[in-house]
């Protein structure tokens, strides 16, 4: 059995991991990188394997840095069959599709650009290819075959079999443990993908598999502990009250997967507990997430039965009164003649791509509006650079000041935080070896030493380990 890691490497986030047994080669997650530095040369570089020769494929979530590199795969000539929970099926079509038009449009605008700014007598520089089309990754959904339970084997092949756990991070995600005879032996190996925050409102807990041989570990937050979550919604409430008294606007940069229907929720009950303004306007200007919406109704077992219990009695959690849903580039547009009052929300929560960074354009330079983090920023990326102080950053070619207030509230972090990661872990019966990975260094090396009764390795990109 051997196990290798293609994902990223150091300070850049991305999983795809392969594990060649019992003469097949399973991948686990085939996920685009995200990170400190321009990547779109690296998300192109070769996997490290040849495509072709990927028998099956285990997705452990719709994330784009789990699921966004499956139609270059599948480009490349992978034909195989990916595995993955009904939530992270329907999910992964809208992350992936929605992939392939933000890069059809970076093409088409960086085209534009090029073209019309470009200094007398200097020759035009051809645009970016897109890493796929839109029709790489429409063909690409067929490969989308078996559906996993989660706690029901699936026989991924003659001696091999995948338990799907729910992992808590978002709808349909999980920990995968692959279990195979290998040499006359029965070996597991156990897939954290990303590992959920205990206490949400919305999700059932993670579950931890009870035995492994050897783990495969997330990292995300293996430096820090996050705020109590009663503090992060109680400054979410008072940033919105505050903002609107002084005449701004609230901007969320938002994940369209779990975390803005998590945010509607708690506004939601803001003011039913006359805590927020009844008629305040909240824009979800997110196509994605407001598909998401409709897809987290169909999937009750991923969520706390009272969610569920809401859902199915006509009740839906996610309604705010005065949201406005936004999916028309023109209804985006006609939010910038909104300054003051609104809660908007948008994509992407790093503000690396997406609608938000216009609405970011419009706001980030007010002293008035308050722009509101919720979630992990890589290093590097714009939600980044402005949490950690930047007075200026660039948007669309311009130098824009950073005057609006500026609040981070990792409390409702999807990820659990780094004594959840040590409790997930401590739970594992029978570990050999912990291969630390999708972190940034100082979070892997922070955790690695908390980790007991294993031996800890944090692998480099294409390295590779017998088992």
């Amino acid at each position: 059995m051997r196990l290798s890691f293609h994902g990223a490497d150091r300070d850049v986030t991305g999983s795809c991991h392969l594990l060649e047994v019992a003469g097949k080669r399973v991948l686990i997650d085939c996920g685009m990188l995200q990170g400190s530095r321009e990547l779109d040369e690296d998300n192109a570089k070769p996997f490290g394997f040849d495509a072709k020769s990927i028998d099956v494929l285990l997705l452990t979530h719709a994330h784009l840095d789990h699921c966004g590199r499956i139609p270059l795969l599948f480009k490349q000539g992978f034909h195989g069959e990916v595995i993955a929970t009904a939530g992270t099926r329907e999910l992964a079509k809208l992350v992936i599709l929605d992939a392939a038009h933000l890069q059809d449009e970076d093409v088409r605008r960086h085209a534009h650009d090029t073209e019309h700014h470009a200094a007398p007598g200097i020759s035009l520089r051809p645009p970016r290819p897109p890493l796929y089309s839109l029709v790489d990754a429409t063909n690409s959904l067929g490969l989308f075959k078996r559906t996993a339970e989660y706690d029901k084997p699936v026989a991924v092949a003659p001696g091999i079999t995948a338990t799907y756990y729910n992992a808590g991070h978002i709808l349909g995600s999980a920990s995968i443990l692959v279990e195979a005879q290998d040499a006359g032996q029965r070996k597991s190996v156990l897939f954290s993908g990303d590992i959920g925050n205990r206490g949400r409102p919305l999700l059932v807990p993670p579950v931890t598999p009870q035995q492994a041989d050897f783990v495969v570990m997330e990292s995300t937050y293996g430096d820090r502990a996050h705020r109590p979550i009663d503090q992060s919604i109680e400054e979410l409430l008072r940033t919105i009250t505050d903002t609107f008294a002084h005449g701004g606007n609230v901007v969320i940069p938002t994940f369209a997967l779990e975390r803005a229907q998590e945010l509607l929720f708690f506004m939601k009950r803001g003011v039913a507990d006359n805590r927020l303004p009844a008629k305040m306007p909240v824009f979800l200007d997110s196509p994605m997430a407001i598909s998401a919406d409709e897809i987290f109704a169909r999937h009750p077992e991923c969520l706390k039965p009272e969610i569920a219990a809401m859902i199915a009695g006509g009740d839906n959690p996610f309604a705010v009164p005065g949201l406005r849903c936004t999916r028309d580039r023109a209804d985006s547009i006609a939010i910038n003649a909104v300054k003051s009052g609104a809660v908007i929300m948008a994509g992407s929560g790093m503000a690396t791509g997406g609608r938000v960074r216009h609405h970011l354009l419009h706001n980030l330079a007010r002293p008035e509006s308050s722009i509101i983090f919720v979630g992990y920023a890589a290093s590097g990326t714009p939600a980044r650079l402005i949490i950690d102080g930047a007075k200026k950053i660039s948007l669309f070619g311009e130098s824009v000041a950073v005057r609006a207030g500026i609040h981070t509230l990792n409390g409702f972090s999807a990820h659990a935080d780094q004594p959840e990661l040590v409790t997930w872990h401590d739970a594992i019966q029978g570990k050999r070896t912990t291969f630390i990975v999708h972190g940034e260094e100082k979070a892997m090396a922070a955790l690695a030493p908390l980790l007991r009764n294993t031996k800890v390795e944090i692998p480099t990109l294409h390295s590779s380990y017998e088992l």
